[in-house]
């Protein structure tokens, strides 16, 4: 699967674990969501009436904030009821059946989809439908640091605990002139089972596999530094503390300095085209249904202006639930989510990047599939 250029969006801070509803739905969140209460692809949103759970990606919160608002713009008896739970989290709620979808910055794993989903029906297995394509940012505080360039193997030597000093070589070298302090880095990662931790872990073990040695996963595998549950978790750590670092989806970033990436060889700026340019440079994963939309992300996509320390954020749901009603109200929703409307309107409040042309027809076909 190529998948095509997609754009850009703005950026908006919500803090805190909260339940995101679409009870909260206020004038501004809808206001750039369609007024008509039919989808382009046929769906009378104005039917659909009733609660859906969600639970998953503390990265996804923001868009899923301005999803469940703007939803009630065309469909104001469904409530969505979102718990940033983090992504490991959000996929177990829904395989227990504690959850009706998941949001999840990682795809389900083989493993996953070889076992049961308590709310799909016999037979039938859970799909992976990108909603949420965002860069993570490698944020900090450094006193007297406002321009930083960092290449792979220096992220992984400071995140792996090889790095431990702001003026150590690997990171002078890239910062000729710079007036790196002689202080002790800081890292602060994610304590939760985490798909930005899964996303920055494959990033470095794919270009400095020397220094990661551990396998990319959704746990952070080394005894160092400050950990935090979910993306505000982190921010709010990262606000208390000083000569600092961390990975963090760039919606959660606010105020931070943001390094710049050595990306083919040129320090490139965090952007959103360059994680979109990197998702349609990526292929899909092999062996998945046809629903199924699961990105394997090149993260040695070394093109100009690529962003390859990226995250795709994941719907999943059943391909076909037990409970029809339930499975119209999961359809309904997620027709919604990857509509033009709603992710224009997420554009505004996140710094993501809106789904393509090509992925939106994609993504609107397994919706469409959903039982």
């Amino acid at each position: 699967m190529n998948i095509k250029r997609i754009g850009t969006v703005a950026a908006i801070a919500i803090a805190g674990a909260v339940v995101l509803s679409s009870c909260a739905a206020n004038e501004d969140a809808g206001s750039t969501a369609s007024s008509s209460s039919s989808s382009s692809s046929g769906t009378d949103y104005s039917k659909l009436s009733g609660t859906l759970t969600g639970s998953g990606s503390s990265a996804q919160q923001t868009a899923e904030a301005t999803w469940a608002a703007g939803i009630q713009n065309v469909a104001s008896g469904l409530t969505v009821n979102y718990t940033p739970d983090g992504s490991g989290a959000g996929r177990q709620n829904f395989i227990s059946g504690a959850a009706d979808f998941a949001g999840s910055d990682a795809a389900l794993k083989d493993a996953e989809l070889a076992g049961t989903f308590a709310l799909c029906a016999a037979d039938s297995k859970a799909i992976d439908i990108p909603v949420y394509i965002s860069p993570i940012a490698i944020a900090y505080k450094v006193d007297g640091v406002k321009d930083l360039t960092l290449d792979a193997k220096a992220i992984a030597g400071i995140f792996s605990g090889k790095v431990t000093k702001w003026n150590d070589p690997e990171i002078t070298a890239l910062n000729k002139g710079a007036k790196l302090p002689d202080a002790n880095i800081t890292v602060v990662h994610r304590s939760d089972d985490s798909g930005t931790t899964q996303n920055f872990s494959e990033y470095v073990s794919a270009n400095a596999g020397d220094v990661w040695t551990e396998a990319p996963s959704q746990t952070y595998p080394y005894q160092i530094g400050d950990s935090a549950k979910g993306t505000p978790g982190v921010a709010s750590a990262m606000a208390g503390a000083s000569n600092a670092i961390t990975y963090i989806d760039d919606s959660g970033a606010g105020t931070l300095d943001k390094a710049k990436l050595m990306v083919g060889g040129k320090a490139t700026k965090i952007s959103a085209e360059g994680a979109a340019k990197v998702v349609a440079d990526s292929d899909a994963v092999a062996g998945r249904e046809a629903n199924d939309l699961a990105i394997n992300i090149d993260r040695k996509d070394s093109a100009e202006g690529a962003w390859p320390l990226v995250l795709v954020s994941y719907a999943i749901a059943c391909q076909e639930y037990k409970d029809a009603e339930k499975g119209a109200l999961v359809k309904g929703y997620l027709d919604y989510v990857v509509s033009k409307d709603a992710q224009a309107a997420a554009a505004k409040e996140a710094k993501s990047a809106a789904l393509s042309d090509d992925l939106t027809e994609k993504a609107a076909k397994a919706v469409a599939s959903i039982k």
